[in-house]
């Protein structure tokens, strides 16, 4: 069993330009899609066939059933989700031109930010997983920061991707000074590049500190490994026709757990003896199940069929 435990929020997505017909300055309609780091990684996960639960608190409004629902047909276990009657936190997303989504959110006072410690993880848990909003917002970010330390002291693999979101963060050196906190209890960190040039310091550094891997990821331009033993794998990204970015990191963040837990290598010690063959391969099928999500719009994930074997 992999844990997810962070936030499910609504993003709210742009469609379309606004009509020819309306007002010069009238804004393009927003849709609602389920999302937020956490849950997209937990549906990912569940699409590509992993026994996964989640692990948030989520509100009893309508949009808190619909992404319980979206996690459930999924094949998602929510039996460790809290519930709340505080709102649903939103995410305002703004596409670029190449795709490349920005948020501005809207957190106060909403569900998921009241997460509380669980008795216990579900039975069977092998690997919990964390990152974004969730490891900020306070109370909940204390929370959430003692399940991984719980975790981690139970031997459990854990992952982290910080997952950098910098306008809800009000001291970046504190946030990075936490962030350094973190890694004796990480087993397997992932990265954007442009997170890792907002936090500071190097792969290697961040290495001494204890986790067993740090997969830095670089877009279309692809994926790069860094291991305990010294090893530095790198993987090319799969060309594809951009819809947007949306996504694309959570997939990365559930591909790489599902190929662990294919090749039985959910636990501390087993990613630290991974071979670099065995990483190519996961960070290849990483590559391609990221260039999926990025290839429609919104946090649309693979299923297994569209993946491929690992």
């Amino acid at each position: 069993m992999i844990v997810v435990a962070g936030e499910a929020l609504i993003d709210l997505v742009p469609l379309a330009a606004a009509p020819d017909d309306g007002p010069a300055d009238a804004l393009p309609p927003l849709a609602p899609r389920l999302g937020g780091g956490p849950y997209n990684t937990a549906v990912a996960l569940g699409r590509l066939g992993s026994a996964v639960a989640f692990c948030s608190r989520v509100s009893r409004d309508a949009f808190g059933e619909a992404l319980l629902d979206g996690l459930r047909t999924a094949g998602v276990d929510v039996a460790p989700v809290q519930r709340g009657d505080e709102p649903t936190t939103l995410a305002v997303a703004s596409i670029g031109a190449d795709g490349s989504a920005g948020y501005s959110f809207y957190v106060e006072g909403t569900a998921d930010r009241l997460f509380t410690v669980p008795d216990a993880l579900p039975a069977g848990t092998r690997a919990v997983s964390f990152g974004t909003c969730s490891l900020v917002l306070e109370p909940g970010a204390t929370a959430y920061e003692e399940l991984m330390r719980s975790a981690a002291a139970q031997g459990v693999c854990t992952a982290l991707d910080p997952n950098i979101r910098a306008g809800l963060i009000p001291d970046a050196d504190a946030y990075r000074a936490r962030f350094k906190s973190w890694l004796p209890t990480t087993t397997v960190l992932k990265l954007s590049e442009e997170d890792a040039q907002w936090l500071g310091g190097t792969p290697r550094e961040w290495l001494s500190a204890g986790p067993a891997a740090v997969v830095i990821t670089r877009g279309g331009d692809g994926l790069t490994v860094f291991t305990q033993d010294g090893g530095e794998h790198s993987v090319p990204g799969e060309r594809v026709e951009v819809v947007d970015t949306i996504g694309a990191g959570d997939t990365v963040n559930a591909a790489l757990l599902h190929g662990l837990s294919q090749q039985d290598a959910l636990s501390p010690a087993a990613v630290a003896g991974l071979s670099g063959d065995s990483w190519a391969r996961l960070l290849r099928f990483a590559a391609r199940a990221a260039a999926i999500t990025c290839s429609r719009a919104g946090a649309e994930p693979p299923y297994a069929s569209e993946a491929g074997e690992l």
